[in-house]
């Protein structure tokens, strides 16, 4: 049987540099001949040939290939430049996806069903929300008493605010019963979690599970994996550029850290020639990444991620 070769392929934008990772063969010879052009990539072994043909805007520069090295159990790294016509990340699907505006009427959807869960809300204001723990700065700000202790922010009925992984919206006008404080709030229809209750006027939505699109367009279909993948690394990419940081946790609605993650860098493009099966099977939410062409271009962010097991490396150590 055929030897299988993975050829992956990493252009940072903003440094306009490449590396390309020729994967180690699950069986046969690791005997290889890489040929790099501008515009295509070409692996051979003697099980076969694997072409990668680049997209328009991309181009590499195969006078300047160096740095190659061996990675036991990941194959062949090698750099080079690479040239791409645009520097900037492009920007990714919106967490307020449907570039929603104050004074338009919007449908909130549940992203998983396409179920609607608020229909034809007009939103005079829509409005960030300040930093989570916003509060504690306050003494920094004031030179007498808090004037903002016990008052939280609560969204009128045409009022939309927007918090780091979350919407606030008013609920009461679409509820026949006035809804109670801390109870979760599921979808009808595939009855998946959409958010919570924080009181009986304030209702918190997760950005994961909702997409708000204006009421004259129809609902979106975008893959679940797609959608949580790009509202995560959107999430990431705001956090690290309105507050300069770049390490993150993962919790639980119990608080709980689950994983740690760093933010490497967010101008990412990557090309795939194999998308291994297994995989799959340990990442199900990669699954839709199948259905891509491998030969196209994905925008990416690079994380480095620890996992928390067993009560282990739940704080970053440095």
């Amino acid at each position: 049987m055929a030897a299988e070769t993975r050829v992956f392929l990493e252009v940072r934008r903003r440094l306009q540099s490449a590396l390309l990772i020729v994967g180690e063969p699950s069986r046969g010879s690791m005997s290889v001949d890489v040929s790099v052009m501008p515009t295509l990539l070409r692996v051979e072994n003697p099980a076969g040939c694997v072409e990668i043909q680049l997209p328009a805007e991309m181009r590499l520069v195969p006078s300047s290939c160096g740095g190659l090295c061996h990675v036991a159990g990941d194959g062949l790294h090698l750099r080079l430049r690479a040239h791409t016509e645009s520097q900037v990340s492009p920007k990714l699907i919106s967490m307020f996806n449907q570039s929603s505006k104050a004074q338009e009427c919007c449908t909130f959807y549940c992203q998983s069903c396409g179920e609607v869960i608020i229909r034809d809300r007009k939103l005079l204001r829509v409005l960030p929300l300040p930093g989570e723990n916003w509060g504690a700065l306050v003494e920094e700000w004031c030179c007498h008493l808090d004037p903002f202790a016990n008052k939280p922010l609560h969204p009128l009925e045409n009022d939309c605010f927007i918090g780091d992984s979350f919407f606030l919206v008013n609920l009461r006008s679409d509820l026949k019963q006035e809804p109670k404080a801390n109870t979760k709030v599921i979808c009808k229809r595939c009855k998946v979690m959409l958010g919570e209750t924080m009181s009986s006027e304030t209702t918190k939505f997760y950005m994961t599970e909702i997409i708000i699109q204006a009421s004259d367009r129809s609902f979106p279909f975008i893959p679940r994996s797609q959608f949580v993948q790009s509202v995560t690394a959107q999430c990431l990419v705001e956090l690290s550029s309105t507050r300069s940081t770049f390490r993150f946790t993962i919790q639980g609605q119990d608080g709980k850290v689950y994983i740690l993650l760093w933010l490497l860098n967010s101008d990412s493009l990557v090309i795939e020639s194999l998308r291994s099966s297994e995989c799959i099977r340990k990442f199900p939410l990669l699954e839709d990444t199948l259905k891509v062409d491998s030969s196209s271009a994905l925008n990416a962010v690079k994380v480095l991620y620890q996992p928390c097991i067993k009560s282990r490396n739940e704080k970053w150590p440095f």
